[in-house]
């Protein structure tokens, strides 16, 4: 099951670490809930897709 972050502006690529982030500053009770994978109401969702992330690149 993909959770939300799968579909999250917030969600980046990451070069150095060679995975997926969220660029989000989250305290350490968010990031528990992050790895976790029970970050389930994420205040800082932002829905996005290919399409709407390409153009904030622009």
């Amino acid at each position: 099951m993909k959770s939300n972050c799968d579909f999250c502006m917030n969600y980046e690529y990451d070069d150095e670490y060679e995975c997926y982030t969220c660029i989000m500053d989250l305290d350490e009770d968010e990031m528990e809930l992050f790895i976790t994978g029970r970050f389930k109401e994420c205040p800082y969702y932002r829905p996005g897709n290919e399409y709407t992330i390409v153009r904030k690149q622009l």
